[in-house]
């Protein structure tokens, strides 16, 4: 993302989520009602468009043929997510959403206003964020806590004590469109950080193939998605072989439960629909459980001593 404005993804990934959700009610996949708030020109106006009646499918339409497989694997994925944090809910007691973007989860699900949700995220994407609650929400949720980081730079487990984050508390850890856009270090050491949380805490988090950083021709729609993603100042720098996780996470003191990909949770949810969607493939979901695999202790990476906590 460029210095001093929000992340242009998650925006992007707001616009997708507002397009399903003006659908009617039965057929929307997802339904985000605050993702338009987060939207700035032109993606006001590419929803004021699509809210003349009948275009709405045709804008989908482009998007779908300009971006192959984005819009469809976001809108699938935001409703998986949705469905795997509301399956933990009654085993949780906080909950952390890493990079949180433009989420919105922490004011439209009911149940998690029950627990203390830790926002974590670029000090520029949470001031957008921030202003556009202010105008939507009547008052400031007291559920939940902004934690200001830039994964780069800053000390995580520092940030997140000072915000009041409780170790001994079973968490269920969100992070969501992040580790595609970071070094491997980095990834390295928020898993770290987050294997350091109570027994039984779950992570989900996003990545991406790690062919698509060395064959990106292998997957449809790479190269436009690379130029856009090159025109918001921002490109994939760290991917993952799925054979490969379960003991990459092992030897970080996590357990693998779920790793399924775009083509897996689209058809989930779009059903036979899904059928004709293309484009996106590389992207994966994984959830994890705190605690090694049987088998395998932690950091039997071989790289134990050269890591450290965030």
């Amino acid at each position: 993302m460029r210095e001093g404005r929000a992340s242009r993804t998650a925006e992007q990934n707001a616009l997708f989520r507002a397009l399903e959700s003006s659908r009617p009610p039965h057929q929307r996949v997802c339904d985000d009602p605050l993702a338009r708030h987060f939207l700035s020109w032109p993606f006001t106006l590419v929803m004021g468009v699509a809210a003349i009646p009948g275009v709405s499918p045709l804008v989908c339409s482009y998007i779908d043929r300009r971006w192959p497989g984005v819009r469809s694997s976001v809108v699938a994925r935001t409703r998986l997510i949705d469905d795997l944090i509301a399956t933990a809910l009654d085993d949780i007691e906080q909950l952390v959403i890493l990079g949180a973007g433009f989420d919105s989860r922490a004011y439209r699900l009911s149940r998690l206003r029950t627990l203390d949700v830790f926002e974590v995220d670029h000090p520029d994407t949470q001031v957008a964020k921030q202003e556009a609650l202010t105008r939507v929400l009547p008052s400031t949720p007291t559920h939940v806590r902004f934690v200001a980081v830039d994964f780069k730079r800053k000390d995580l487990a520092s940030a997140m004590s000072d915000a009041g984050y409780r170790e001994s508390k079973r968490t269920f850890v969100l992070w969501e469109g992040v580790t595609n856009y970071l070094t491997a270090d980095a990834v390295d050491s928020t898993l770290l950080w987050c294997s350091s949380a109570s027994a039984g805490s779950r992570l989900l988090f996003t990545y991406v193939h790690r062919d698509i950083l060395t064959r990106p021709g292998a997957f449809v729609g790479t190269r436009s998605l690379f130029t856009s993603l090159e025109k918001a100042g921002e490109r994939f720098t760290f991917g993952l072989d799925p054979s490969e996780v379960p003991n990459y996470l092992a030897g970080r003191g996590l357990s693998l439960e779920l790793d399924i990909g775009a083509a897996e949770y689209r058809a989930r949810y779009f059903g036979i629909h899904a059928r004709s969607m293309r484009g996106h493939e590389f992207y994966r979901v994984a959830l994890a459980r705190v605690g090694a695999a049987d088998g395998v202790a932690p950091h039997a990476t071989g790289r134990a001593d050269e890591r450290k906590a965030p």
